[in-house]
């Protein structure tokens, strides 16, 4: 019994040895982070610019991979499979916390199988309909919503999407029942918005701006507490008398569970360094994408920040009578 437990000890020493010599040469070569989206997109395009800053902190190369498919489930459970030594990271966005909801066969859990480094940005969405909709303030839309919601169509890009999640967060906000209709993407979604062959979409400022100031669609308000600096005329949806509805295009970074915590220390302060750089907060600002705050940009913060939004998504789609595939 006492050789047993002497045994226990001293693999447990060794475990903690071995994680102390990691953290301590930490990093020693090049870090992976894994993208579960298409290249191009604002999530890659944010994983590159942070991941080109974080390098230049932590004295080593940083490649971004991208792993796309099943709305980011598959480079996630990539990740949580992955061995935690801090060479293989996770920037995802707002569609990770909606999963446990979304689906019953994912081979992770967005609470238990990764280590929370921080958060990184936030982008507001935009409810938007198509040009020739009958309604020309955000309580007209919601009144002829109501009115026709049986033949009102509601364009994402796709299950899972951060357009197919702000769609059924503002339709349980108000308090009626549209017809989805998914996309492979938001590029063909947003032109069948455009070409008036759906009724309504939500998604961020940075992928519907340029049609919202073209006139080429109608936009009611903002999913933020505050206005944004592309479109300055459009009210937020609590000004627009919508309390509530706040839901922004967030991305974090994770690794897999159990990374020494002087690895997710150090890598939480790369990504805070990185996040106060002026010019990413330049290339961020004309996505019309914020800077996390300090206290999110850490573990605990994100942590905490995580079972909020799961939480969040896990009622809302609940709500709307979604069922997990």
């Amino acid at each position: 019994m006492i050789a047993s437990r002497w045994s226990s000890l001293l693999g447990l020493l060794c475990l903690i040895a071995s994680h102390l010599a990691v953290a301590q040469d930490y990093p020693t070569h090049v870090i992976t982070i894994v993208v579960p989206n298409a290249p191009g997109g604002p999530s890659d395009l944010f994983a590159r610019w942070i991941g080109n800053l974080m390098s230049e902190q932590l004295g080593q190369q940083i490649i971004i991979e991208n792993v796309g498919g099943a709305s980011g489930t598959i480079g996630a459970s990539r990740v949580a499979q992955a061995a935690p030594d801090g060479y293989t990271l996770l920037m995802h966005n707002v569609t990770f916390a909606a999963a446990p909801a979304l689906y019953k066969r994912r081979t992770y859990d967005p609470l238990e199988d990764f280590d929370p480094i921080g958060l990184a940005t936030r982008t507001p969405q935009v409810v938007v309909a198509r040009k020739a909709i009958a309604a020309n303030n955000l309580r007209e839309l919601i009144a002829y919503i109501k009115t026709n919601q049986q033949t009102i169509n509601l364009a994402d890009a796709g299950r899972g999407s951060a357009s197919y999640l702000c769609n059924l967060f503002f339709a349980q906000a108000i308090g009626a029942s549209m017809t989805a209709i998914s996309y492979r993407g938001m590029n063909p979604a947003l032109n069948d918005l455009v070409a008036g062959q759906v009724d309504l979409m939500c998604d961020q400022v940075a992928n519907t701006a340029e049609q919202i100031k073209a006139g080429n669609i109608r936009a009611y308000c903002v999913t933020a507490h505050e206005k944004v600096e592309q479109l300055p005329s459009l009210p937020t949806c609590d000004e627009s008398g919508l309390a509530h509805l706040e839901t922004s295009v967030w991305v974090a970074l994770l690794g897999p569970r159990g990374m020494p915590q002087q690895v997710v220390f150090r890598l939480a302060f790369a990504l805070r360094q990185a996040l106060h750089d002026p010019t990413l907060a330049r290339q961020l600002a004309r996505l019309e994408t914020t800077i996390a705050s300090d206290d999110l940009a850490t573990p605990e913060g994100l942590s905490a920040f995580l079972k909020v939004e799961v939480e969040k998504w896990n009622r809302t789609l609940n709500a709307m009578h979604v069922a997990p595939e």
